[in-house]
């Protein structure tokens, strides 16, 4: 694995797995909490196998609201739709537990569920794909203890974490400060000549307002705080990974799900997963830039609704632009992807003459295969943010949904542009618009 290159697009997983009827799966996953006495999980286990559904994954801990209870993660063998139904309605009727369901098929055809409000947004916080500190063995931390152990300090954080409220701050370890300084150091000293315009702007206000520097971590709530006040963008802590079609419906709302945790010491240029170092290092910057950010929820408006295929699709145009992004800016090539800002190695290599480089055109680029072992063998060139974004646009008119979206930033919300009425509202915001646009001309003339 190349640098601070990531498997997963801003933290989350590529793989094509939903929520609650969206999408086609083999898995079918809860997370229940019962009341510490005996014979409590016996009761539940009887219940799958009368009938007849096999557990793939199980996993325990202490519940953080509540010190009588303890809190079940399982993974179910998905089979019969009407038998997980009677599962679930048997744990929360006759045992007493508190379900969360994270996962379940759609209807063929169904337009895929996705949120109306800012608050909908809680319900990912239940629906990761895996939990803090489960590492796959090849990562740098699977054998330390103290390291998983901490992991899952961030993680319950995040888990318990719902909107309105400030972002836990965390006391990072020496350790964990000494890491972000060696990457901070490093990475600083490429931007001068490796990075857009737009980072390079941003980046010392973060350092003047947000406390970036190599001798502490920045706390998420802060740089949340900040960002608002530039883009509209927030931050929003993460247990672990998200689906794409989940992280992509955040970015409509102008919420970037970060994770709060940062690398194993041993290889502080390394992370196969992004940590904190990528997303404040590589994303909030470009999040901070007004063009930027409209870029970002473009794609995220795209996302809803959108079939499956559109989903994979879209990770893709994601992938090779907010993450592995280059643009021209007077006559130079530049990056603009947080996967190059936050990874040392792959900022150098990405101006020199090994990779190709290919114009941004949504249609193709979402067809480009990728890996994600090693440094990108071909980049998208974006002539501007601007020209991205109208790229998208277009793009976004060929997915096949019964209506088109938009955000209302004054009631945080998704409206769905399927009526008369909507339109002409829609209307009506945009004659106010011109009418002020129109105001300003006159009084510059």
């Amino acid at each position: 694995m190349n640098g601070e290159t990531c498997k997963t697009i801003g933290g989350h997983t590529c793989d094509l797995d939903s929520k609650e009827n969206n999408i086609e799966d083999n898995r079918f996953s809860l997370i229940f909490s019962l009341k510490e006495e005996v014979g409590a999980l016996a009761k539940v286990l009887r219940i799958f196998e009368e009938k007849d559904v096999s557990l793939t994954h199980i996993e325990s801990r202490p519940s953080r609201l509540n010190k009588d209870e303890y809190q079940f993660f399982i993974n179910l063998d998905n089979k019969s739709t009407a038998d997980l139904n009677d599962i679930v309605r048997s744990l929360r009727n006759n045992i007493g537990a508190t379900v969360h369901e994270l996962s379940r098929n759609k209807k063929k055809d169904a337009v895929p569920w996705f949120p109306r409000t800012i608050k909908d947004l809680d319900v990912f916080r239940k629906q990761i794909l895996s939990y803090g500190e489960e590492l796959d063995s090849d990562h740098p931390g699977f054998t330390d203890q103290v390291y998983r152990a901490r992991r899952k300090e961030f993680a319950d954080i995040a888990f318990n974490y719902t909107h309105g409220k400030p972002i836990p701050r965390v006391t990072y370890t020496e350790q964990e400060k000494k890491t972000w300084g060696v990457i901070f150091r490093e990475l600083k000293s490429l931007y001068p000549t490796h990075a857009c315009y737009e980072h390079n702007h941003v980046f010392p206000l973060l350092e003047e307002y947000c406390g970036y520097n190599e001798d502490q971590i920045p706390q998420l709530e802060d740089v949340s705080n900040f960002l608002q006040t530039c883009s509209g963008f927030r931050l929003r802590p993460i247990a672990g990974l998200l689906s794409s079609r989940d992280f992509l419906t955040g970015l409509a709302f102008r919420v970037f799900h970060s994770t709060q945790y940062i690398r194993h010491w041993s290889k502080p240029m390394y992370t196969p997963e992004p940590d904190v170092c990528h997303e404040l290092l590589g994303h909030v910057p470009l999040l901070a830039d007004p063009s930027f950010a409209q870029f970002s929820q473009e794609i995220g408006l795209a996302s809803l609704g959108a079939p499956d295929e559109y989903i994979d699709m879209l990770s893709t145009v994601y992938w090779f632009t907010v993450e592995f992004g280059i643009c021209k800016q007077e006559g130079k090539l530049k990056a603009y992807g947080a996967g190059l800002l936050s990874s040392f190695g792959e900022l150098k290599y990405c101006l020199t003459e090994k990779p190709e480089f290919r114009t941004f055109e949504p249609e193709k680029t979402a067809l480009q295969k990728y890996p994600i072992t090693e440094f990108q063998p071909v980049y998208y060139i974006a002539e501007s943010f601007e020209d991205a974004k109208e790229k998208i646009r277009k793009f976004s008119t060929t997915i096949p949904r019964p209506f088109s979206v938009r955000y209302n930033p004054y009631t945080q919300s998704i409206e769905v542009l399927d009526n008369m009425q909507q339109l002409k509202n829609l209307a009506d915001c945009i004659n106010s618009e011109v009418g002020i646009l129109c105001s300003a001309l006159k009084k510059l003339e």
